[in-house]
Protein backbone atom coordinates (compact mmCIF):
# COMPACT_ATOMS: atom_id res chain seq x y z
CA UNK A 1 0.00 0.00 0.00
CA UNK A 2 2.84 2.33 0.92
CA UNK A 3 4.55 1.71 -2.42
CA UNK A 4 1.33 2.59 -4.25
CA UNK A 5 1.05 5.86 -2.31
CA UNK A 6 4.68 6.73 -3.09
CA UNK A 7 4.11 6.00 -6.78
CA UNK A 8 1.01 8.21 -6.77
CA UNK A 9 2.94 11.02 -5.08
CA UNK A 10 5.74 10.69 -7.65
CA UNK A 11 3.27 10.81 -10.55
CA UNK A 12 1.58 13.86 -9.04
CA UNK A 13 4.96 15.58 -8.68
CA UNK A 14 5.78 14.91 -12.33
CA UNK A 15 2.54 16.53 -13.47
CA UNK A 16 2.88 19.56 -11.20
CA UNK A 17 6.63 20.23 -11.41
CA UNK A 18 6.90 23.40 -13.51
CA UNK A 19 10.49 24.16 -12.47
CA UNK A 20 10.37 26.73 -9.71
CA UNK A 21 6.57 27.01 -10.03
CA UNK A 22 6.61 28.20 -13.66
CA UNK A 23 3.13 27.78 -15.13
CA UNK A 24 1.96 26.74 -18.58
CA UNK A 25 0.85 30.29 -19.34
CA UNK A 26 4.14 31.76 -18.21
CA UNK A 27 6.19 29.32 -20.31
CA UNK A 28 4.18 30.21 -23.44
CA UNK A 29 3.88 33.92 -22.57
CA UNK A 30 0.16 33.63 -23.13
CA UNK A 31 -0.44 37.01 -21.54
CA UNK A 32 1.42 38.66 -24.43
CA UNK A 33 -0.04 36.40 -27.11
CA UNK A 34 -3.69 36.59 -26.01
CA UNK A 35 -3.61 40.33 -25.38
CA UNK A 36 -2.45 41.00 -28.93
CA UNK A 37 -5.89 40.77 -30.55
CA UNK A 38 -6.80 44.47 -30.38
CA UNK A 39 -9.75 45.27 -32.60
CA UNK A 40 -9.93 48.72 -34.17
CA UNK A 41 -13.67 48.39 -34.68
CA UNK A 42 -16.49 46.93 -32.64
CA UNK A 43 -17.35 44.46 -35.39
CA UNK A 44 -17.49 40.82 -34.28
CA UNK A 45 -15.62 39.41 -37.30
CA UNK A 46 -12.52 41.57 -36.96
CA UNK A 47 -11.36 39.10 -34.29
CA UNK A 48 -11.31 36.33 -36.92
CA UNK A 49 -9.31 38.52 -39.31
CA UNK A 50 -6.68 39.37 -36.70
CA UNK A 51 -6.23 35.84 -35.35
CA UNK A 52 -5.91 34.21 -38.78
CA UNK A 53 -3.08 36.55 -39.73
CA UNK A 54 -1.33 36.26 -36.37
CA UNK A 55 -1.46 32.46 -36.48
CA UNK A 56 -0.11 32.49 -40.05
CA UNK A 57 2.80 34.67 -38.93
CA UNK A 58 3.60 32.19 -36.15
CA UNK A 59 3.62 29.33 -38.64
CA UNK A 60 5.87 31.39 -40.93
CA UNK A 61 8.26 31.91 -38.03
CA UNK A 62 8.53 28.13 -37.70
CA UNK A 63 9.01 27.74 -41.46
CA UNK A 64 11.89 30.23 -41.38
CA UNK A 65 13.40 28.47 -38.38
CA UNK A 66 13.40 25.16 -40.26
CA UNK A 67 14.49 26.61 -43.61
CA UNK A 68 17.49 28.37 -42.13
CA UNK A 69 18.58 25.20 -40.35
CA UNK A 70 18.00 23.04 -43.41
CA UNK A 71 20.13 25.32 -45.59
CA UNK A 72 22.96 25.02 -43.07
CA UNK A 73 22.51 21.23 -43.00
CA UNK A 74 22.71 20.96 -46.80
CA UNK A 75 25.85 23.11 -46.84
CA UNK A 76 27.43 20.75 -44.27
CA UNK A 77 26.32 17.77 -46.41
CA UNK A 78 24.10 16.55 -43.56
CA UNK A 79 21.19 15.72 -45.87
CA UNK A 80 19.25 13.42 -43.49
CA UNK A 81 18.87 16.30 -41.02
CA UNK A 82 17.76 18.60 -43.86
CA UNK A 83 15.17 16.02 -44.94
CA UNK A 84 13.56 16.04 -41.49
CA UNK A 85 13.46 19.83 -41.34
CA UNK A 86 12.14 20.25 -44.88
CA UNK A 87 9.41 17.67 -44.23
CA UNK A 88 8.36 19.76 -41.24
CA UNK A 89 8.23 22.84 -43.46
CA UNK A 90 5.81 21.07 -45.81
CA UNK A 91 3.56 19.96 -42.94
CA UNK A 92 3.55 23.51 -41.60
CA UNK A 93 2.65 24.86 -45.02
CA UNK A 94 -0.42 22.61 -45.03
CA UNK A 95 -1.59 24.29 -41.82
CA UNK A 96 -1.28 27.77 -43.33
CA UNK A 97 -3.23 26.67 -46.39
CA UNK A 98 -6.10 25.46 -44.22
CA UNK A 99 -6.24 28.87 -42.53
CA UNK A 100 -7.69 30.28 -45.76
CA UNK A 101 -10.68 27.96 -45.34
CA UNK A 102 -11.41 29.61 -42.01
CA UNK A 103 -10.90 33.15 -43.31
CA UNK A 104 -13.20 32.45 -46.27
CA UNK A 105 -16.11 32.24 -43.81
CA UNK A 106 -15.81 36.06 -43.73
CA UNK A 107 -18.30 37.48 -46.22
CA UNK A 108 -17.79 40.67 -48.30
CA UNK A 109 -20.45 42.52 -46.29
CA UNK A 110 -18.81 41.57 -42.99
CA UNK A 111 -15.32 42.56 -44.11
CA UNK A 112 -16.45 45.97 -45.38
CA UNK A 113 -17.71 46.76 -41.88
CA UNK A 114 -14.13 47.13 -40.61
CA UNK A 115 -11.87 47.22 -43.69
CA UNK A 116 -11.34 50.99 -43.57
CA UNK A 117 -9.87 50.60 -40.07
CA UNK A 118 -6.89 48.73 -41.54
CA UNK A 119 -5.54 51.87 -43.20
CA UNK A 120 -2.48 50.97 -45.30
CA UNK A 121 -1.79 47.74 -43.38
CA UNK A 122 -1.58 44.79 -45.77
CA UNK A 123 -0.36 41.21 -45.87
CA UNK A 124 1.80 42.43 -48.76
CA UNK A 125 4.00 43.96 -46.03
CA UNK A 126 4.66 40.67 -44.21
CA UNK A 127 8.43 40.66 -43.78
CA UNK A 128 8.49 36.98 -42.75
CA UNK A 129 6.87 36.02 -46.03
CA UNK A 130 9.61 37.99 -47.83
CA UNK A 131 12.28 36.18 -45.82
CA UNK A 132 10.73 32.87 -46.87
CA UNK A 133 10.86 33.98 -50.51
CA UNK A 134 14.51 34.98 -50.07
CA UNK A 135 15.35 31.63 -48.46
CA UNK A 136 13.77 29.91 -51.45
CA UNK A 137 15.75 32.10 -53.85
CA UNK A 138 13.08 34.49 -55.13
CA UNK A 139 14.51 38.02 -54.86
CA UNK A 140 13.40 41.29 -56.44
CA UNK A 141 15.06 44.61 -55.49
CA UNK A 142 11.83 46.61 -55.13
CA UNK A 143 10.78 44.47 -52.15
CA UNK A 144 13.42 45.96 -49.85
CA UNK A 145 12.02 49.45 -50.37
CA UNK A 146 8.83 48.44 -48.56
CA UNK A 147 10.77 48.19 -45.30
CA UNK A 148 12.99 51.29 -45.45
CA UNK A 149 10.98 52.91 -42.64
CA UNK A 150 12.34 50.36 -40.13
CA UNK A 151 16.16 50.43 -40.35
CA UNK A 152 16.72 47.35 -38.19
CA UNK A 153 14.22 45.27 -40.14
CA UNK A 154 15.54 46.59 -43.44
CA UNK A 155 19.07 45.54 -42.44
CA UNK A 156 17.87 42.03 -41.58
CA UNK A 157 16.10 41.69 -44.92
CA UNK A 158 19.04 43.12 -46.85
CA UNK A 159 21.36 40.57 -45.24
CA UNK A 160 19.03 37.68 -46.14
CA UNK A 161 18.72 39.13 -49.65
CA UNK A 162 22.45 38.74 -50.23
CA UNK A 163 22.76 35.22 -48.81
CA UNK A 164 22.48 31.93 -50.72
CA UNK A 165 19.08 30.28 -50.60
CA UNK A 166 18.01 26.67 -50.26
CA UNK A 167 18.29 26.00 -53.99
CA UNK A 168 21.78 27.49 -54.10
CA UNK A 169 22.81 25.06 -51.35
CA UNK A 170 21.20 22.19 -53.29
CA UNK A 171 23.09 23.11 -56.48
CA UNK A 172 26.33 23.24 -54.50
CA UNK A 173 25.48 19.73 -53.26
CA UNK A 174 25.18 18.58 -56.88
CA UNK A 175 28.67 19.90 -57.59
CA UNK A 176 30.11 18.28 -54.45
CA UNK A 177 28.69 14.96 -55.66
CA UNK A 178 30.80 15.28 -58.81
CA UNK A 179 28.07 16.48 -61.17
CA UNK A 180 29.10 19.15 -63.66
CA UNK A 181 27.72 22.62 -62.86
CA UNK A 182 28.65 25.83 -64.68
CA UNK A 183 31.09 27.86 -62.58
CA UNK A 184 29.02 30.98 -63.22
CA UNK A 185 26.15 29.35 -61.34
CA UNK A 186 28.34 28.24 -58.43
CA UNK A 187 29.87 31.70 -57.99
CA UNK A 188 26.83 33.78 -58.90
CA UNK A 189 25.67 36.92 -57.09
CA UNK A 190 23.00 35.60 -54.71
CA UNK A 191 21.22 38.94 -54.63
CA UNK A 192 20.12 38.37 -58.23
CA UNK A 193 17.08 36.21 -58.99
CA UNK A 194 18.08 32.68 -59.96
CA UNK A 195 17.95 31.96 -63.69
CA UNK A 196 17.44 28.49 -65.10
CA UNK A 197 20.69 26.85 -66.23
CA UNK A 198 21.26 23.93 -68.62
CA UNK A 199 24.04 22.40 -66.52
CA UNK A 200 21.77 22.32 -63.46
CA UNK A 201 19.02 20.75 -65.55
CA UNK A 202 21.43 18.08 -66.80
CA UNK A 203 22.69 17.36 -63.28
CA UNK A 204 19.20 16.87 -61.88
CA UNK A 205 18.31 14.65 -64.84
CA UNK A 206 21.29 12.47 -64.00
CA UNK A 207 20.09 12.24 -60.40
CA UNK A 208 16.58 11.20 -61.46
CA UNK A 209 17.85 8.67 -63.98
CA UNK A 210 20.24 7.10 -61.47
CA UNK A 211 18.36 7.34 -58.20
CA UNK A 212 20.20 4.37 -56.69
CA UNK A 213 23.54 6.18 -57.09
CA UNK A 214 22.27 9.61 -56.03
CA UNK A 215 19.55 8.62 -53.58
CA UNK A 216 20.14 11.46 -51.11
CA UNK A 217 20.15 14.10 -53.86
CA UNK A 218 17.00 12.55 -55.29
CA UNK A 219 15.34 12.79 -51.89
CA UNK A 220 16.49 16.39 -51.54
CA UNK A 221 15.01 17.25 -54.94
CA UNK A 222 11.64 15.78 -54.01
CA UNK A 223 11.61 17.70 -50.73
CA UNK A 224 12.17 20.90 -52.71
CA UNK A 225 9.33 20.04 -55.07
CA UNK A 226 7.06 19.41 -52.08
CA UNK A 227 7.81 22.86 -50.69
CA UNK A 228 7.21 24.68 -53.96
CA UNK A 229 4.04 22.68 -54.59
CA UNK A 230 2.63 23.61 -51.15
CA UNK A 231 3.68 27.25 -51.57
CA UNK A 232 1.85 27.53 -54.87
CA UNK A 233 -1.22 25.94 -53.30
CA UNK A 234 -1.01 28.55 -50.53
CA UNK A 235 -0.77 31.32 -53.11
CA UNK A 236 -3.74 29.95 -55.02
CA UNK A 237 -5.91 29.72 -51.90
CA UNK A 238 -4.80 33.24 -50.96
CA UNK A 239 -5.83 34.55 -54.37
CA UNK A 240 -9.23 32.81 -54.34
CA UNK A 241 -9.98 33.89 -50.76
CA UNK A 242 -9.22 37.52 -51.60
CA UNK A 243 -11.35 37.29 -54.75
CA UNK A 244 -14.17 35.76 -52.73
CA UNK A 245 -14.11 38.53 -50.11
CA UNK A 246 -13.22 41.74 -52.01
CA UNK A 247 -13.43 40.76 -55.68
CA UNK A 248 -11.07 42.85 -57.80
CA UNK A 249 -10.81 45.85 -55.47
CA UNK A 250 -7.39 47.33 -54.80
CA UNK A 251 -5.60 45.85 -51.78
CA UNK A 252 -5.40 47.87 -48.55
CA UNK A 253 -1.66 48.44 -48.98
CA UNK A 254 -2.10 49.76 -52.51
CA UNK A 255 -1.40 46.47 -54.32
CA UNK A 256 -3.55 45.42 -57.25
CA UNK A 257 -5.11 42.69 -55.13
CA UNK A 258 -6.26 39.64 -57.07
CA UNK A 259 -4.42 40.69 -60.24
CA UNK A 260 -1.11 40.78 -58.35
CA UNK A 261 -1.81 37.43 -56.69
CA UNK A 262 -2.53 35.86 -60.06
CA UNK A 263 0.81 37.05 -61.42
CA UNK A 264 2.84 35.52 -58.59
CA UNK A 265 1.37 32.10 -59.39
CA UNK A 266 3.71 32.11 -62.39
CA UNK A 267 6.82 32.61 -60.24
CA UNK A 268 9.01 29.52 -59.96
CA UNK A 269 11.66 28.73 -57.37
CA UNK A 270 13.23 25.50 -58.62
CA UNK A 271 12.57 25.56 -62.40
CA UNK A 272 14.80 22.65 -63.42
CA UNK A 273 13.09 20.28 -61.01
CA UNK A 274 9.78 20.93 -62.75
CA UNK A 275 11.05 21.03 -66.34
CA UNK A 276 12.96 17.74 -66.09
CA UNK A 277 9.70 15.86 -65.61
CA UNK A 278 8.95 16.34 -69.27
CA UNK A 279 12.32 14.87 -70.26
CA UNK A 280 12.47 11.77 -68.08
Amino acid sequence: MKNHEQAADTEKAIHTDFRNSMTYGEYLHLDKILEGQVRLSDHHDEMLFIIIHQVSELWMKLILHELESSIAAVVKEDLPTAFKQLARVSKTQSQIIQAWDVLSTLTPSEYMEFREKLGQASGFQSYQYRLIEFALGYKTPHVLKIYEKDQELHARLAKAYREPGLYDAAIQALAKAGLSINQDVLSRDYSNPYQKDDSVQAAWLTVYRHTDRYWNLYQLAEKLVDIEDWLQQWRFRHMKTVERIIGFKQGTGGSSGVNYLRKVLDQRFFPELWDLRTEI
